[in-house]
């Protein structure tokens, strides 16, 4: 591979930048404090970049995490929605992998059980590729409507098809008119920079009707506590502990019926209804402020070493000749080769879903490949950017007879 120039400014703490004073897009609070920053990063992970020139040459923008000390809420105060352009161009499935589809059809019985949705009509804001939508009204024999810009209706193949209305568009409250017993919206909040406002909008379009809404989110506890740096990427402009999104919810008039962790503590998820109130009345909130706080404050100097650590385990394996390879192509993988300035010591980036491979990682421009590929390329050392998927890939590696070494984040 040629060599490759990465832009890149070292995560460091920052302050608040042309002392400009930050409030909270969740509670109104003030001033958030901007404590982790970087600069130059690709402001899309998941949209396919057809040519290497077009990764390597995309728009960037600034993170800056400011965090509000009222409510625990964590934000990209220097997050810019007009450089984001989500369309049928983005590929966020995870639709390829068994253990996430394990995962999908599980929750979805669950949800299905919990609330008796059965013959129902439900919505779900940020459908993406409609696969959760699609499989909530097949075992339920439910109505759905869903809502994204990057729905592909031909690839949908699900036999409940017939029974929902796809709109390519975001959600908002010209849609009100849509009613359902059940909303959810999974991993697309953290999209959202004015959570406060988009909130209360969801609360006006629901009215008086008892509808149950279900959000899944990335939990900030894990990116703070672990250094996730990996996790922190344009893209995501919104971080939530189990706490402060309890708070936003109940603060914009939803009574929270329970907050739990999945996905191996990667997702929070958090039921709720509306309430009589302006205000939740729910006591479902996590009295996590403090520990927040002390996250917040020794992220810098945790997060540092770690990184100085994962440079120069990248710097040896190119002294040594290894040939090594990222697996997952997603907004991870865009996160840690920008936030280590990679360029050649990383060959190729892995992807199972078919409509990845053949482009190109954002930032960096290394060509995604699909797993067949490495029986060719033989790698010594396989990175894996989600731990979850260790067994599935190496089921994946020992079925082609490699016996490569596997590392994780």
């Amino acid at each position: 591979m040629d060599s490759m120039q990465a832009v890149h400014v070292p995560s460091v703490p920052v302050e608040n930048l042309d002392g400009t004073v930050f409030t909270c897009p969740s509670c109104g609070g003030k001033p958030m404090k901007v404590f982790h920053g970087t600069s130059g990063f690709p402001v899309h992970s998941t949209l396919n970049m057809k040519t290497r020139d077009m990764a390597v040459n995309y728009p960037r923008g600034s993170i800056a995490l400011g965090f509000c000390g009222q409510c625990g809420f964590i934000s990209n105060v220097r997050f810019d929605p007009t450089l984001i352009q989500y369309s049928t161009e983005c590929e966020e499935s995870q639709g390829c992998s068994p253990t996430f589809n394990a995962f999908k059809r599980k929750q979805a019985e669950e949800l299905v059980e919990r609330y008796g949705l059965y013959g129902k009509d439900i919505i779900e804001i940020g459908c993406g590729k409609g696969e959760f939508l699609s499989l909530l009204c097949e075992l339920g024999g439910n109505r759905g409507v869903g809502f994204d810009p990057a729905y592909i209706d031909e690839r949908n193949q699900s036999h409940a098809r017939g029974r929902i209305n796809f709109i390519n568009d975001y959600y908002g409250e010209k849609y009100s008119h849509f009613q359902a017993d059940f909303i959810c919206c999974r991993m697309t909040l953290e999209h959202i920079h004015d959570t406060g406002d988009f909130m209360s909008m969801l609360r006006r379009s629901v009215g008086d009707r008892d509808t149950t809404v279900f959000f899944q989110v990335p939990d900030v506890t894990r990116i703070l506590r672990h250094c996730c740096f990996e996790d922190i990427y344009y893209e995501h402009c919104s971080y939530f502990s189990g706490g402060s999104l309890a708070r936003l919810f109940n603060r914009c008039g939803f009574e929270v019926m329970g907050v739990r962790k999945a996905y191996d503590g990667q997702y929070l998820t958090l039921e709720a209804r509306p309430s009589s109130g302006t205000a939740g009345h729910g006591s479902v909130v996590e009295d996590d402020l403090e520990a927040l706080k002390d996250q917040v404050a020794t992220f810098a100097d945790r997060l540092n070493p770690k990184i100085a650590r994962w440079r120069s385990t990248l710097s040896a394996f190119a002294a040594e000749g290894r040939r090594v390879v990222l697996w997952g192509s997603g907004s991870k993988a865009v996160a840690f080769a920008h936030s280590l300035g990679i360029t050649d010591e990383i060959q190729y980036t892995v992807d199972i879903n078919p409509y990845r491979q053949s482009t190109f990682l954002p930032g960096t421009g290394h060509l995604i490949v699909s797993p067949a590929f490495l029986k060719e390329f033989q790698p010594h050392v396989v990175i894996v950017m989600n731990e979850v998927y260790v067994d599935e890939i190496r089921r994946d590696l020992d079925g082609m007879g490699l016996d490569t070494e596997i590392l994780t984040i």
